[in-house]
């Protein structure tokens, strides 16, 4: 598309000048779009971190821009409709974000069985959205599906992928986000290497060897900005205590009780901290976050194994819920003032990809006569065989009061940790 057709620019520090369409224009200025201006990228974060809030809503201008880019400058040739079509839907992909994000989700998935993924989806096949696409010229369910990575997007899995895989233009937007945002540090991975290099292997999106150093910085940055933003203790605990807040307050507030697209868009950080802070039930939790009482991380264990049977078992909710009793009766605390929490990151995981080993990015060399040669990543980098592992985190949170016997308890349940383990990060 022509400088001559573009609306007009949008500064981004990450990026500089963004160029957004006419019809990206249109969809940015809905209520639904506009809305992420209150829906926080990292909820809790900024307990941690004091600038970390940014919002949804320029994370999605940034996943936009580097679809935008691999569809002019990758090696895979699309179509100027594809391209349309693919930053729409990179546009798109957050839109079904509860208050809080991901805090919210918790309530999602336990009452609900859905996920911000099948919200995304609804909301733009059944609000305003879906007649403005209509009008565009776009199917809804097209960019609904494209959006959250479903892989039958017009035959071309690849289309996909990048938006939802392992290296796809979501995580490269907010790994270099966040931690610009947090100043973690983390963040300086040369994503436009990578994408510079893609083109499509046996109908897989892949990596060309050539990019293999920045392919590696890019998973080292996800690792350590899961250990250091995203399952921080801090940032853990406060989302633990907005997520109880909210579960507590759910009937009060009707804060499942949405019927429509719009009941769901009328929610966001704003007007339902307000409401928690106003509920008879939520209100001492939402009294301590303000005076930055916060739950205290009493117990904790790091496992990096081959599989992820831990964090399975410590995710059921019947478990977690013994557990937590059991911990509470041998400390001689009420089960309500016992937390566990065991977040997991599978390190390299490689979405709707078929025929592919678990965690193996598909990565190609161009022989001399250009042929496109499957390599084998973990073969190619010992460093990235070492990041297939999983981690699983397991944490104990309780109130300050309680923490010696609550630890002490913690212990007997799933064993001492060792000194990696105590070592805060």
């Amino acid at each position: 598309m022509s400088l001559r057709e573009y609306w007009g620019f949008i500064k981004d520090p990450l990026y500089g000048y963004v160029k957004i369409s006419d019809d990206e224009k249109s969809v940015i200025d809905t209520k639904a779009f506009q809305r992420l201006r209150r829906i926080k990228q990292l909820s809790g974060s900024e307990y941690v971190y004091p600038a970390a809030n940014h919002t949804r809503f320029e994370h999605s201008l940034g996943t936009m821009y580097l679809a935008g880019f691999f569809a002019e400058q990758s090696m895979v040739e699309l179509s100027e409709e594809e391209g349309r079509l693919l930053r729409l839907a990179a546009l798109l992909h957050d839109v079904g974000h509860g208050p809080f994000s991901h805090v919210y989700e918790g309530l999602l998935v336990k009452y609900k069985g859905k996920t911000h993924e099948d919200m995304t989806k609804w909301i733009i096949e059944n609000s305003t959205l879906a007649d403005l696409l209509n009008g565009l010229g776009f199917d809804p369910k097209e960019v609904s599906a494209l959006s959250v990575g479903e892989p039958r997007v017009r035959g071309k899995p690849y289309l996909s992928q990048v938006v939802r895989s392992s290296v796809d233009v979501d995580k490269m937007d907010f790994i270099v986000r966040d931690s610009y945002h947090t100043g973690a540090g983390y963040g300086f991975v040369d994503v436009f290497r990578i994408l510079y290099t893609m083109d499509v292997l046996d109908g897989n999106l892949a990596v060309d060897v050539k990019a293999l150093s920045a392919l590696e910085t890019f998973l080292i940055a996800r690792i350590e900005s899961f250990r250091s933003i995203y399952f921080h203790r801090t940032s853990r605990a406060v989302q633990i205590m907005l997520l109880h807040a909210m579960e507590m307050a759910r009937d009060e507030l009707g804060l499942l009780d949405f019927q429509t697209a719009e009941d769901y868009l009328a929610m966001d950080d704003y007007n339902v901290w307000s409401a928690l802070c106003s509920s008879e039930k939520a209100k001492p939790i939402m009294e301590d976050l303000m005076e930055r009482r916060l739950l205290k991380c009493v117990y904790e264990r790091t496992l990096f194994l081959e599989s992820s049977l831990v964090s399975s078992l410590l995710t059921n909710e019947t478990v977690k819920s013994k557990l937590e009793e059991e911990i509470a009766s041998d400390a001689g605390v009420s089960a309500e003032d016992v937390f566990i929490d065991s977040p997991s990151l599978p390190s390299v995981p490689y979405s709707h990809s078929s025929h592919l080993e678990p965690m193996e990015i598909p990565v190609f060399r161009r022989s001399a006569d250009g042929r496109k040669v499957a390599q084998k990543l973990t073969e190619l980098s010992r460093l990235i065989g070492f990041l297939r592992n999983v981690m699983n985190i397991v944490r104990v949170y309780s109130k300050e009061s309680y923490r010696e016997a609550v630890a002490k308890a913690s212990e007997k349940i799933f064993g001492r940790p060792t000194i990696s383990d105590v070592v805060s990060y």
